[in-house]
Parts: C-alpha cells; structure tokens; sequence
C-alpha cells in the first residue's frame, strides 16, 4: 500500500509537472515578478565548441526569447577536434538561426589559445580578458555559461566557467551584470528526460527553464544542424537528456 501510494504521488507530480510545462505565459510572470530576470536585457551566452548552445541551453536561449531577451552568442573555439572547423562554424550559425540568434549577435573565436581538446588546459586569465571585452562592446548585463561541473566535466567547459568566476569574484564585471550557471546534474537525472521534472521543481535552483513540446521541437531541430556531430550516442543524447527539455541555473 505503501508503495501504491508512493508511485501516485509521483504521478500527480508529473502530471502536474505536465500542466506546468504547458503554461510558458505563468512561468514568466512568476519569474519576473520575483525578480530573477528581467525583460528587455542583453544576455551574452558562453560556450566552448559549436552544438552546446543546442546540446545544453536550448531550454535557456527559447526560455529568455520568451522574456525579450536579445541573446548574443560567444563561441571559444571552431570545434576542430576532427579537423571539421570549418564545418562545424556554419553548422553553429545554421542552429543559432534555428533559436533565434541572428548572425550578427554570434561570435565564433577560432585561435590556436583555444584548441578543442579536453586535454589542454585554457589559459584562465585569457579567456577573462576576451570575454570581458566582448561583454563591454556589447554592453551585456546577463551573462550565461557553465558551472563547475561543466555538464560533462570537459575541460573547455569548465574553462568557461573559471574565467568567468575570477571576472565575477574580482569585481571586473560591468555593474548590474549578473551571471548564471548551468547546473550539472548526475548522469541518472541527465538521461532522464521530462521525467527528470519533479527533481528539478524540488531543487533549488534560482531559474528553471522548460521547454512546451513545440519549443522541444525547435531545440531538436537545432541540434539537427549539427550534422557533423550526430553520431548514434548523440542521437540517443537528443531523445534522452533532460538537457534538451530542461535546464536548471544559479547566480554566482
């Protein structure tokens, strides 16, 4: 009985879960009236190879669309691993196109300082200096990238994520320029999909950003540009993640 009782209370979560995924227009309101975003600014998204705007913040670039975000999109390398660089860079325009980042607002850094390589280390100080620029050129007051954990713990990722913390930490940062972090989550809960919902509802996370079905769509249809990366585990990756669906961020 116990365990009946168990299993209905996690349904009527996820049901309601549903109901709450399916009404964008009261998640905003909520959002802005607690202060946490605000309509109308202009968010510099961080990422460090071609497919993570897809991959990882999809959720987050349609969630600020939606509160009348003008997102700009920084990219730290061309993803040359394979030698695809070239590929890859009009693939990452083809899916900003896709979310609504227009080809003015991408930046794509394509520097031998930035290999794509999880075995080399960026130089911390570097990328500080580079995004710092282009936050004052752009005149951004939201700045947006991964957290320590880096998603899936690349360095490259997590490179990001040091840059910008010594900027936040050392007060280099324009006033009134918040940053958030995407939360990296067990790998049980990435793989989760929608059912990762209820955990993310109870987290405590400061913004949480979930996609409608037509929003899950688009993300898909993005990640699709990345022809070159669509191998079969990351297409297992595309019907899986909770990232696709789900993103979950904290202030520094």
């Amino acid at each position: 009985m116990e365990a009946v009782c168990i299993l209905c209370l996690a349904v009527v979560i996820i049901i309601w879960g549903f109901f709450w995924v399916w009404d964008p227009s009261e998640r905003m309101k909520s959002q802005e009236q607690a202060g946490l975003l605000g309509g109308g600014s202009r968010t510099l998204m961080v990422i460090a190879h071609p497919d993570d705007e897809a991959m990882f913040f999809a959720p987050t670039v349609l969630g600020l669309a939606r509160l009348r975000h003008r997102v700009f999109l920084l990219c730290f390398s061309a993803g040359n691993y394979y030698n695809q660089g070239e590929i890859r860079k009009k693939e990452l325009l083809q899916s900003c196109d896709v979310l609504g980042i227009p080809p003015s607002s991408v930046m794509i850094i394509d520097n031998r300082d930035f290999p794509d390589d999880p075995c080399v280390q960026w130089n911390r100080e570097h990328v500080a200096s580079i995004l710092l620029q282009h936050i004052e050129v752009n005149s951004i007051n939201l700045v947006v990238t991964f957290d320590a954990g880096g998603v899936s713990g690349h360095s490259n990722h997590v490179a990001l994520y040091a840059a910008v913390r010594t900027l936040h930490s050392e007060g280099k940062l324009p006033k009134g320029c918040p940053v958030l972090t995407l939360q990296s989550v067990s790998v049980l809960r990435k793989y989760l999909s929608l059912l990762d919902l209820p955990f993310s509802l109870l987290d405590t996370c400061d913004v949480l950003f979930v996609l409608t079905s037509k929003e899950v769509t688009r993300a898909k249809k993005a990640m699709s540009c990345h022809r070159s990366q669509l191998l079969w585990f990351r297409q297992l990756y595309v019907l899986f993640s909770r990232y696709m669906r789900i993103n979950s961020l904290h202030f520094l």
